[in-house]
């Protein structure tokens, strides 16, 4: 009992950082979720690549120049040459992510919504196993069994206050929601990996490059006629440009989370989306707040203490996917479910020991890297 008050105790500072960057994240998801909502009624009918678009270009155009500018054109295209399929899956897998949920909605009920848009945390956590080699410890398994329970009882609060709607085709809407269900965990995890070994802002930089790209040719193949049918109002514009506001500070800070804490820590904190949802629906529908949504987040939030308690049993180091077994100029490795560096397996550079590149080039990209490697292990 000693060592788990000493372990909050000392964390206390860490987790109230992550924890209140974790709900952040909840409202935005609960803002977008409003925000889809009434573009949704407005539009009178559902455009997922046309809302992600705007979010993916605000990455690339934010953040490109800022990974360009501190780590410099050389470092950035020897990362990406030799790992950009890694970065095209991240992308693919969350502009698909994305549209299958929106799309879900559409077609399967609220109740299937909400229970298999849970699929993402057993996803997310089977992954971290295998792509970041994290061993949970008995209090991480019981903090997800708590945060689970809560969402039970947000789901129960839903259904008796009679807001489930009937579904217009359950097979498929059941099916696109576990899909996305499926992509938003790779996407998660995936990031995470990535943003353990190289700075946040060129990884939301190169997910919004290839974002704009496979959103803007799907938008285009899928989306062309609705689009073109579109009366633009300003209460659309609006909430087109509200939306990738909101996304764009979500895209900017969960990689923040996912280097500080993980991917499970991620989706089990924005389990008390629904919660805030609620708080909206008070304010803007006259809802009523019963006791058990009260009770249903005070349980997340202590599944999320009692799940940060311990931090992960970190191996010595991650998981080496291909493209990663070499470490390249501007590469960290930061420990899963800490904020700390740990050592890398390969110090060598991998540029020099490219003929292509000659010594004194090889050197610069070196230094390069050091002054990079120093500046953002906590940014």
């Amino acid at each position: 009992m000693a060592i788990v008050i000493g372990n909050v105790v000392g964390n206390w500072q860490h987790f109230a950082v992550i924890l209140v960057i974790g709900q952040i994240l909840s409202l935005c998801i609960t803002s977008t979720s409003v925000i889809s909502n009434k573009l949704a009624e407005y539009q009178n009918v559902t455009v997922p690549n046309f809302q992600s678009f705007l979010v993916y270009a605000l990455l690339l155009v934010v953040y490109m120049p800022v990974a360009l500018v501190r780590l410099g054109p050389r470092v950035v295209w020897e990362n990406i040459r030799q790992r950009f399929y890694w970065y095209v899956l991240l992308a693919a897998v969350d502009v698909e992510g994305n549209y299958f949920v929106i799309k879900a909605y559409s077609y399967t009920s609220l109740l299937s919504c909400m229970l298999l848009d849970t699929w993402t945390l057993p996803c997310v956590v089977v992954l971290s196993f295998f792509m970041l080699k994290v061993r949970y410890r008995w209090t991480q398994i019981l903090g997800v069994l708590v945060c689970l329970g809560g969402m039970g009882l947000l789901i129960k609060g839903d259904m008796d206050a009679g807001k489930n709607y009937k579904a217009v085709d359950v097979v498929k809407g059941d099916i696109f929601m576990l899909i996305g269900a499926t992509c938003y965990a790779l996407s998660n995890t995936l990031e995470e990996f990535i943003v353990r070994h190289r700075p946040q802002y060129e990884t939301v930089a190169w997910l919004g490059f290839f974002g704009t790209i496979i959103n803007g040719v799907q938008m285009g193949i899928i989306e062309h006629s609705a689009l073109s049918n579109m009366v633009w109002t300003k209460e659309i514009v609006g909430c087109t440009i509200g939306f990738g506001l909101v996304m764009f500070v979500l895209y900017s800070l969960a990689p923040f989370l996912f280097r500080m804490s993980s991917a499970t820590f991620y989706n089990l904190s924005i389990m008390t989306s629904d919660f805030y949802g609620l708080i909206f629906a008070k304010y803007m529908f006259h809802d009523k707040i019963t006791p058990i949504y009260a009770g249903a987040f005070t349980m997340i939030v202590v599944g999320l203490l009692v799940y940060h308690v311990f931090p992960y049993k970190c191996p010595e180091h991650m998981a080496r996917l291909p493209g990663f077994r070499e470490q390249l100029p501007g590469d960290v490795e930061i420990s899963p479910g800490t904020h700390r560096m740990v050592a890398s397996s390969n110090s060598s550079m991998a540029s020099s020991r490219r003929p292509s590149m000659d010594s004194s080039s090889a050197k610069s990209v070196r230094s390069v890297a050091v002054n990079a490697e120093h500046r953002d292990t906590l940014v």
